[in-house]
């Protein structure tokens, strides 16, 4: 055999062999990261429970969930373990202040492009007139004595034009 032949052969099996090791490496990672647990750790699970480590074993990790509710899980179902920092901003909402003299985002994208006196401008001014009228502002038109024939003529010419159950 030449070699022409057989370099397909040798490119899919070291294409596998690169597969296979970075996938032990991965497995190697997780298990560390797993075995680094320690009481008080936070913890995201794989379903995407976030707990407290509170007792870890061999095989089984108990966590804290809550007040009160204390979860026993495999080792293997730990999806992650979480610095205090993210674990407190994830759980809690507490954001750990890196740099105070960073500039603040607003909620708001309307101080981006006003000024404070514009806005207050802005908000001071009166409503609109869109060319709606409001049925308060419309004057009150009292039925005559021709409105209850109209009526009843709309009423006559509805029920012809549904045709009505005599056509069956």
């Amino acid at each position: 055999m030449s070699l022409v032949t057989l370099l397909p052969f040798i490119v899919l099996i070291g294409a596998m062999f690169l597969m296979t090791r970075s996938a032990k490496k991965k497995q190697q990672q997780a298990a560390d990261m797993r075995n680094q647990m320690q009481p008080g750790s936070g913890v995201r699970t794989i379903g995407g429970m976030y707990a407290t480590v509170k007792e870890v074993n061999d095989d089984t990790v108990l966590l804290d969930a809550g007040p009160g509710v204390d979860l026993l899980f495999a080792k293997n179902s730990i999806g992650a373990v979480l610095t205090d920092d993210e674990y407190n901003r994830i759980v809690h909402g507490i954001e750990h202040d890196l740099k105070s003299d960073a500039d603040v985002v607003p909620d708001d994208a309307s101080s981006l492009t006003e000024s404070e006196a514009a806005a207050d401008a802005a908000a001071d001014d009166k409503h609109i007139d869109l060319g709606k009228k409001d049925a308060a502002d419309e004057p009150a038109v009292e039925p005559t004595a021709d409105a209850a024939p109209a009526e009843a003529k709309a009423d006559e010419q509805a029920k012809k034009s549904d045709g009505g159950s005599e056509a069956k």
